[in-house]
């Protein structure tokens, strides 16, 4: 069975002239047998994306199938559309369908697909086949920067939602955690998330079922977000200024002890 991505088949018309990497994942075609089909694919992920001096010029690299010469052909870059915030490009490429591939064709290889941009970039975001995101702001060029789970540009530190929910992400914790009162004075944070515990039970099931696990986060205010310091079950700011005696004693002297619940 063919090696597909991740984000499946998209059967799409081919349009613009890019060339493959330099590494021959992309090359000649071959011409396929009678059971055999070439189809489109996105890529099974996008790697890097690179501006040119002219801002223009945009190189991505994407994850294929294979290393063989035959193995994909027509890796291609098409800018969709535009807006004064976005602008969106669709990497595909071509691989043979309805046969099972070669040896070389189970690995991976990365090819890098070209295109022109209608007009330099600037502080707007690349998004790539609409699950990738790159911006410019904060990157080394000619590299763009790989935005993350909170975008391109997350909330800065502050005493905001948005900013405490950038805080709960920057920790080890399980998903659907829970976050507590916030003690913030814009450079300091701290609070409590709980986590439930045990295996997923019904509404109104027995003991154990409601049981959760309790800490409390201590942050400093970075350059890239808040930061964790420190974590306690502990009242007060004991185990916080153990660690960094400036953490302010007016948002965590009153504060309780925790424990956990069954």
């Amino acid at each position: 069975m063919v090696l597909l991505s991740a984000v499946g088949v998209l059967l799409l018309g081919a349009c613009g002239t890019l060339r493959a990497g330099s590494d021959g994942a992309a090359t000649a075609p071959t011409t396929p047998t009678e059971s055999e089909r070439w189809q489109t694919f996105a890529p099974i992920r996008v790697t890097a994306a690179r501006l040119a001096d002219d801002r223009r010029s945009l190189s991505v690299d994407a994850e294929v199938p294979g290393r063989g010469k035959t193995c994909v052909r027509d890796v291609k870059a098409v800018v969709t559309d535009t807006s004064d915030r976005t602008v969106w490009v669709q990497v595909t490429y071509s691989a043979l369908t309805g046969s099972s591939p070669r040896s070389d064709c189970r690995a991976t290889a990365t090819a890098t697909a070209k295109v022109r941009l209608p007009s330099p970039l600037g502080h707007r975001v690349l998004s790539v086949d609409n699950f990738t995101a790159f911006t410019a702001d904060g990157a080394d060029p000619p590299h763009l920067r790989l935005c993350g789970e909170l975008g391109c540009h997350p909330a800065p530190t502050g005493c905001t939602s948005a900013s405490y929910d950038q805080a709960v992400m920057a920790l080890d914790v399980p998903n659907h955690t829970s976050r507590g009162d916030e003690h913030c004075d814009g450079k300091w944070l701290v609070f409590d998330v709980s986590s439930r515990m045990g295996p997923a039970c019904p509404e109104g099931a027995g003991p154990g079922c409601g049981a959760s696990l309790a800490d409390r986060w201590f942050f400093r205010a970075e350059k890239s977000g808040w930061q964790p310091i420190a974590r306690s079950t502990k009242a007060g700011c004991t185990d916080v200024h153990g660690i960094e005696p400036a953490f302010p004693s007016a948002l965590c002297a009153d504060l309780p002890p925790l424990k956990r619940t069954n």
